[in-house]
């Protein structure tokens, strides 16, 4: 199993911004990149929400709750992904989970309608972020 290391989140007030990050363990340049890097969230109860996609080689592509406010950024050559959040709001409050797929997965399925062809990707241990009005 790839140990997905997450770091970020917190605690910040409505209009705030955090910057989460999800580091693939033990990559070193040369090795293969994961197919797919993606970003999650679940609050209490709810279910499960797809952020955003990174495709190797790919487009990003965002939920449309969070287009506007959250961007991917990537260090390709440490292979870390990193989701910007900016103008947070309450309701973004939950924990926020990466994940990654096998590097011999087809990107293509990097999307959220595309994310349940993959069959057992990796998850980071979860990030707690907490939005205050």
């Amino acid at each position: 199993r790839v140990d997905l290391i997450q770091s970020g989140g917190g605690s910040v007030q409505a209009g705030g911004s955090l910057k989460l990050s999800c580091a693939v363990s033990g990559y070193r340049p040369g090795m293969p990149r994961r197919s797919c890097m993606a970003w999650f969230r679940q609050d209490t109860e709810k279910e499960r929400e797809a952020l955003a996609f990174a495709p190797n080689g790919g487009e990003y592509e965002y939920a449309d709750s969070v287009k506007d406010r959250f961007r991917l950024t990537q260090d390709i050559a440490k292979n870390i992904l990193y989701l910007q959040m900016d103008n947070l709001k309450p309701e973004d409050s939950a924990m926020y989970y990466c994940a990654a797929t096998d590097p011999f997965d087809a990107s293509r399925h990097c999307s959220g309608s595309g994310w349940q062809n993959y069959g057992n990707p990796d998850w980071g241990q979860g990030t707690r972020v907490t939005v205050s009005s």
